[in-house]
């Protein structure tokens, strides 16, 4: 009965007992205690590896999906409270939600950077990160500094040893067969402080206790030791203020491999770089949500349109099935409108999904959830002057203001301090070395010379006493001259350098070439897409006039007006005015692509990039530091202390430029005429519209809803069930936006 109760963990023990001495040793254990039942194995895994899920909850203060609804789709039309949003608006959401920056271009893509490598991801404390890393070849600014951090070293050891002694002669006077009993304490500090010239001061104080019976010793216990201070200074390779700045203390060497990019100064280029990434990833993420903007209020554009589109093939489908019916009209012509009522019903459904779709894009730019109960509408004008940038300018702005060109030139300026330490680590290492000591002796660790035991004449009763005196003092000077013949890999690595300083020189080169050509596409995209809204504003209004003219020609009843010219008609002008409104809404994506390409965007947008606000402490401690360097002596004007400045806090002139005649617009090309196909046009009637600035109305519901399958019913009764039911006289289509407002022209 005992034996059965023998626990779980016991039996454990057991087994794991027999795997490590083998089983063969253990017959004296009884065989009831190693036949373990299958239910008590699940102490052991049958397999090494498999899915596990990581036992951590996280909450967040604001949680983005807390509360979140179900997202709009056109399957669910529910009416939802408008929520009317600017551009500005809209960026600043973006950008005060982003601490991790998303981008359009990887959404709904199986390599989403956010959810597949959130390492790499850009996020706001990505300048942070780099400004706190301590890896070799990717350290801050402030591990940078630690390798002037003095170095403190203190160790405090005893010792005690009893030997028999087997001869007279060093034994120190002990018989043979005597025990030597031995007692010692060894006490060592050291502080070790690497300078900005590369040099290595330390200072360090050991002190040694020794005791023994030997009975030829002057004192039977004795304290030594000193007090010594030690410099070193390279004098070829690693010399200089220059080379500790950029590359770091030649001293911190790993495995033999210099590093030549590990100072304060690389690290600091990284931490510009890092900015630079993290601008790069806030003026895309800008860019894409006034894409994303725009392309919402094209949605909207695009459907209120088809709806218009769908409306009118409904009455004109509702007219030709009364004419059916009283004998006007053929089933051909009723077939004709109700096939033409479906394509216009479907487009209007398309664009509604597509609606619903960008809103969702928008939202997610914006850091929201896929529902709240709110739909985005975007209420600001689409601009419609004519922008004419000057080319020479905005080549200048580009080159000076692309993020992409200044990040490569801190790259280029890293990789030249990086060669410059190079050519200093592929000389011989040639180092002055001194050392300076004040030795100590004495029978106790304290005490005073009055009380001297009387042993000698100079009076050794107190070490520190001693040490105090200076009297026993010792010292050294020379030189350390190392050099592995060849200098094959220091030359290598100059090599390397130069390779990587002419690759960052022509990366430099065509990055340039590679941001003038963006810029004249850009300048090409400006262009084309404000003439192609010109023109596509008057095909629209010559497709009204069309649709007016065939409208007029129908109800009078004339033969030559037929219904399929009527369909085409009203399906031309649902046609023309989203062809307008895109082309509006592409030109004013064109103009923020120039901007864009010119690397003004952010300025353009009041978009400023700052440092964020520090622990209050920091402050404090900035403070006294200014104050300490404010008073502190002044140099030697001789002595090289403070490097020459490579980098500004401003923005530097942009290039000069000389503008020509070619570089005036010619106000006569504004205006082109139109092709002699399309007729004469008044020039006041020549403009494009834009949407009132009161904005939108709200959205208006679908007039009806049918099923994804159509019964199987007589023909009779489909058309009957599927038309709806007559709108009251005088009602309209609700329209999203109002009329437009004249077109002008502005230069910039």
């Amino acid at each position: 009965m005992m034996d059965r109760r023998l626990g779980r963990p016991s039996r454990a023990l057991l087994l794991l007992t027999c795997f490590a001495v083998g089983c063969a040793q253990m017959k004296g254990i009884p065989e009831r205690y190693l036949a373990l039942r299958d239910s008590e194995l699940e102490y052991y895994r049958e397999v090494a590896t498999e899915v596990d899920f990581p036992v951590h909850v996280e909450t967040f203060e604001d949680d983005p999906l807390a509360g979140s609804e179900a997202p709009l789709r056109i399957t669910n039309p529910e009416r939802r409270e408008i929520r009317d949003i600017t551009l500005s608006e809209a960026i600043h959401a973006a950008l005060a939600s982003s601490e991790i920056i998303r981008d359009q271009g990887s959404f709904f893509s199986p390599n989403n950077t956010i959810l597949r490598n959130t390492v790499n991801v850009p996020s706001v404390y990505d300048p942070a990160l780099s400004e706190t890393g301590v890896l070799f070849g990717n350290r801050g600014v402030e591990a940078a500094l630690a390798d002037f951090d003095a170095q403190l070293t203190s160790s405090l050891t005893w010792s005690r040893n009893e030997q028999v002694q087997n001869n007279l002669f060093t034994s120190g006077g002990l018989r043979p067969g005597e025990t030597l009993a031995e007692e010692g304490a060894q006490f060592q500090t050291r502080v070790q402080k690497t300078l900005a010239n590369g040099g290595i001061l330390a200072v360090q104080h050991d002190v040694n206790y020794s005791g023994n019976n030997v009975p030829s010793r002057l004192f039977p216990s004795v304290f030594t030791g000193q007090l010594s201070t030690e410099y070193r200074q390279p004098l070829l390779a690693g010399h200089g203020l220059e080379y500790t700045r950029i590359a770091g203390p030649i001293s911190q060497a790993i495995r033999g491999v210099v590093g030549v990019n590990q100072g304060v100064v690389i690290s600091r280029i990284n931490t510009s770089i890092s900015i630079a990434d993290f601008q790069l990833a806030a003026r895309n993420l800008l860019k894409d949500v006034e894409d994303a903007y725009w392309n919402l209020a094209l949605a909207y554009r695009t459907w209120d349109a088809e709806v218009v589109s769908r409306d009118a093939a409904l009455g004109t489908w509702r007219t030709l099935r009364a004419d059916l019916e009283a004998g006007r009209r053929s089933i051909t012509d009723e077939a004709q409108a109700q096939e033409t009522y479906f394509d216009a019903r479907a487009r209007a459904e398309s664009a509604l999904a597509e609606l619903y779709s960008t809103e969702g894009r928008l939202r997610r730019l914006l850091g929201l959830p896929p529902g709240d109960g709110t739909i985005l509408r975007p209420i600001d004008t689409p601009t419609t002057a004519e922008i004419v940038p000057n080319w020479e300018i905005s080549l200048a702005e580009a080159l000076t203001n692309r993020v992409e060109l200044r990040r490569q030139k801190w790259q280029l300026k890293s990789f030249e301090l990086s060669l410059q330490a190079a050519r200093s680590v592929a000389r011989p290492r040639f180092d002055f070395v001194s050392s300076y000591q004040v030795n100590m002796f004495g029978d106790q660790l304290f005490g005073s010379m009055d009380n001297d035991s009387g042993a000698t004449t100079q009076g050794l009763n107190s070490a520190y006493e001693t040490l105090t005196q200076g009297d026993q003092t010792g010292w050294t000077l020379g030189f350390e001259f190392f050099v592995p013949i060849g200098l094959r890999l220091a030359k290598t690595q100059v090599r390397n350098q130069e390779l990587q300083v002419a690759k960052a020189r022509a990366a430099l080169a065509a990055q340039e070439l590679e941001v003038s050509h963006e810029l004249a596409e850009a300048f090409r995209r400006l262009d084309r897409s404000y003439r192609t809204a010109r023109t596509n504003y008057n095909r629209r209004e010559a497709a009204r006039k069309r649709l007016s003219a065939t409208r007029a020609s129908y109800d009078a009843g004339r033969q030559e007006t037929t219904v399929d010219l009527l369909l085409r008609a009203q399906t031309a002008v649902a046609q023309a005015e989203v062809a307008y409104f895109r082309s509006l809404i592409e030109y004013n994506q064109a103009i923020a692509e120039v901007h864009y390409r010119k690397g003004t965007l952010l300025m353009q947008n009041n978009v400023q990039l700052a440092e964020g606000g520090w622990d209050p402490q920091a402050y404090t401690l900035a403070l006294r530091r200014a104050w300490a360097r404010t008073h502190a002596f002044e140099a030697d004007p001789l002595l090289h202390s403070t490097p020459e400045p490579f980098e500004t806090g401003e923005t530097p002139e942009m290039m000069p430029f000389t503008p020509t005649d070619a570089m005036q617009p010619n106000i006569d090309d504004l205006l082109a005429p139109l092709p002699p196909e399309v007729g004469p046009i008044p020039e006041e009637d020549f403009q494009l519209e834009v949407p009132s600035p009161n904005g939108p109305a709200p959205l208006a519901p679908a007039p009806d809803v049918l099923p994804e399958a159509l019964p199987e019913e007589s023909q009779e009764e489909l058309i009957n069930w599927s038309l709806p039911a007559p709108s009251a006289e005088g009602e309209q289509h609700e329209r999203l936006f109002a009329e437009p407002s004249p077109f002008r022209v502005q230069t910039k």
